[in-house]
């Protein structure tokens, strides 16, 4: 049926066409125009509806300003399915928002992939040889399975006794999710979990100065939907929430639900910190409880927390991982994977071996640059929660945020460089065009008395800007003491504008922060994008909006990228507004603090 009043165009190759805008019309009807006479345009009055359904259980690719294309992918409907979605509530929606048929091929596509995921479990049996049985989900759908055995990349892992039963050895439970998801046969793993080494974990009513302290309720709600109550439902999976909403907190509580000796991996040593300080003010653990494992320290305690850089650490390539043995030191019952989309190779090699034990993945977006999203599906487990970033600031839980892009010409001194440049180094000198530092500098004189992050790509770009600003930076070979030192100036306040470089993306807790400057990024890193922003979401003590602002050079690779940065801010609803760099107010006064 037809219904051109709506605002989405689902296409058979499963790209969906969401317009945004509908031509403005005064009350006769007749078209709105501008002061030169053009037509104007509104939000499509079912745009952030359809936006807000369509993040369910398809990709973001493109956000133009007119029209947005999504991607139905097995792996965005699998996780769909995670979360208890139907294939009939998928259909419902496009149907729902569509201005045209929906192709029938797609509705078949989104079936077909609902009834995969789950198709084949791994269940536990006692008393084999092979701890491990894949089976069907129902006796009469053992096709799937005579399937997979024909594939020798699953026959290799697996044992089949005379009888046809399907046998998997401990040791190859992660490698078996693998090969299985590759072929389009998402596991159903009910194979249980060890309980590890008992460590009960209480939260505490008020944290150490005497502020009163609960779980808020979506925390609760993530923290339960991971444990499903202790049974083989639940214990592997990720928690998707914004930065400043609390993923720590979500940790404390499935923590203290599943009461055992916990190994929690970080990106940084002032993460460590961080996490530690946080699980001493919140929970009854002691000093003695909570162990970092660092290049500084390596105490093995209770709860034990390292890094990625630490686990992945060798003398050479030829090397091995020499502290990959903490995964086995102790009797872990839990794995923490904080910003679980920049989990390493490495670890992911280790975590297919660590399929008895639960691992709960920590992030503010599932999308990784590396294209590995059905690592973490099988690996680390589906998505188990999430909400929407414009739901937390609607009820307060994280700042709202204005998101601004302020194009900057290319400064004369550059062009011709740029011009011979190829690819990949026009997008660096587009970055690093001196132009942006005037535009900086104004935007500080528009933020005095705020707390203005100031974040870069490019060490010398950086180390130049935070000369030309007298102001403070942090780089990856800033101690991590004088890193505490400059990150609690900044929270105190003696501290106003900082400038980091990408270690300034992870893991750190600024909760005064109200504007962050991004002056150059990774190649149109999504996840970037989050982390970028997620350093202002923290709710502020005034209650005051945060203002997040990329600049870019105009006409450029660096605009180019801009936009597929913007693809994320797109995801979760923030309007992106675009400002030319000449129509910013003058300094009026030194930016410098």
């Amino acid at each position: 049926m037809m219904r051109p009043d709506n605002p989405l165009i689902v296409q058979s190759d499963r790209s969906l066409m969401l317009h945004t805008v509908v031509p403005a019309l005064d009350g006769h009807g007749r078209p709105v125009k501008d002061a030169q006479g053009r037509p104007t345009t509104r939000e499509h009055p079912r745009y952030a509806e359809a936006r807000d359904q369509l993040a369910l259980f398809a990709e973001l690719e493109k956000s133009p300003d007119y029209l947005h294309t999504y991607r139905i992918t097995p792996i965005s409907v699998w996780n769909a399915a995670a979360m208890g979605l139907s294939a009939a509530r998928i259909e419902e929606v496009l149907e729902e928002f569509s201005c045209v048929p929906v192709p029938r091929n797609v509705v078949s596509e989104i079936r077909g992939w609902i009834e995969r995921y789950g198709l084949l479990r791994l269940e536990k049996r006692e008393g084999q040889a092979a701890p491990y049985e894949l089976v069907p989900a129902h006796s009469g759908q053992r096709d799937a399975l005579r399937d997979v055995l024909g594939h020798q990349s699953v026959r290799a892992l697996c044992q089949v006794d005379a009888q046809g039963r399907v046998f998997v050895p401990g040791e190859q439970r992660g490698a078996i999710k693998q090969a299985l998801i590759k072929l389009g046969y998402p596991v159903d793993d009910r194979g249980g979990y060890i309980e590890g080494a008992a460590f009960p974990i209480a939260l505490r009513a008020a944290t150490r100065s005497g502020r009163p302290f609960g779980l808020r309720r979506y925390q609760a709600e993530a923290a339960q939907a991971f444990h499903a109550g202790g049974t083989v439902l639940g214990g592997s999976g990720v928690v998707v929430l914004p930065c400043g909403a609390g993923k720590t907190v979500v940790a404390m509580g499935v923590m203290n639900l599943i009461g055992t000796k916990t190994l929690i991996l970080t990106t940084n040593t002032v993460a460590v910190r961080q996490w530690r300080e946080e699980l001493l003010d919140k929970t009854t653990l002691g000093p003695d409880d909570v162990g970092e494992y660092t290049g500084d320290e390596k105490h093995v305690s209770p709860i034990t927390i390292t890094t990625y850089q630490m686990l992945t650490w060798r003398r050479s390539k030829s090397e091995g991982f020499e502290h990959f043995d903490l995964f086995s030191r102790e009797n872990w019952g839990l794995v923490v994977y904080d910003e679980v989309h920049l989990l390493p190779a490495p670890v992911f090699r280790v975590t297919a071996d660590l399929q008895a034990r639960r691992r709960l993945g920590l992030t503010a977006t599932l999308v990784r640059e590396d294209g590995k999203e059905d690592e973490v599906f099988c690996l680390i487990g589906p998505k188990r929660y999430d909400v929407p970033w414009k739901v937390l600031e609607q009820q307060g839980f994280i700042a709202a945020a204005r998101c601004v892009e302020v194009r900057v010409p290319l400064d004369p001194s550059i062009r011709e460089g740029y011009a011979a440049a190829d690819a990949r180094g026009k997008f660096r000198i587009a970055s690093e065009n001196p132009a942006k530092f005037a535009v900086i500098d104004r935007l500080i004189g528009m933020h005095k008395k705020c707390h203005v992050l100031v974040i870069g790509q490019y060490i010398d770009q950086i180390q130049a800007l935070a000369q030309h600003l007298q102001a403070p930076l942090i780089t990856g070979k800033t101690p991590t003491a004088e890193r505490e030192r400059l990150y609690a100036g900044f929270k105190s306040g003696a501290i106003e504008v900082l400038v980091v470089s990408k270690v300034g993306n992870f893991a750190i807790d600024l909760p005064d922060a109200n504007v962050a400057i991004q002056i150059s990024g990774t190649f149109g890193s999504r996840q970037e994008e989050a982390q970028r922003l997620g350093r202002i979401l923290r709710p502020k003590s005034d209650g005051g909006p945060a203002v997040f602002y990329s600049v870019v050079t105009l006409g450029s690779r660096d605009q180019d990228f801009a936009q597929r940065r913007q693809l994320f801010l797109t995801e979760q609803g923030y309007t992106y507004e675009i400002v030319e760099a000449q129509t910013l107010p003058p300094v009026t006064a030194s930016p410098t603090r």
